[in-house]
């Protein structure tokens, strides 16, 4: 691609995470805690594949925590423990906010709560924000 499509390609994915974040703060509000869960999880994944592109890069996958480590520019990422950290939890809440065999004879609004829901939201804004900084400095 070249940079002008890089960047335009960066920010429909970053633009879509934000969407993303706002869904999850609405489900949140209305007690849908595991689905606020996987929403976070998903603003989260997609601001990380805004950044892969921004770079000029073809994300792959969807464990955020995948994505942060085999950033091809990693220097641009600060904090890379704390990336680290937050994407590990989010993954967390990939499969088994979704499913109801995801957790063993529990489904998943009786499994996820309040904190959980604050937690993942906390971890994608970190995430989002952080991403949205670089995205926004030219390439």
């Amino acid at each position: 691609m070249s940079q002008s499509k890089d960047q335009h390609e960066a920010e429909r994915w970053y633009q879509t995470a934000s969407e993303d974040l706002r869904v999850a703060h609405t489900l949140r509000v209305n007690g849908m805690y595991a689905h606020a869960c996987f929403q976070a999880q998903q603003c989260a994944e997609k601001a990380v594949k805004a950044l892969w592109y921004w770079v000029g890069q073809d994300p792959w996958g969807h464990s955020i925590q995948k994505l942060v480590q085999q950033f091809p520019v990693p220097s641009l990422i600060t904090q890379p423990n704390e990336w680290q950290r937050r994407a590990a939890a989010l993954d967390k809440f990939y499969i088994p906010t979704r499913y109801p065999n995801g957790l063993p004879d529990l489904t998943p609004s009786i499994s996820y709560f309040l904190q959980d829901a604050d937690q993942a939201i906390d971890h994608a804004e970190f995430i989002l924000a952080a991403c949205g900084s670089l995205i926004q400095q030219s390439p």
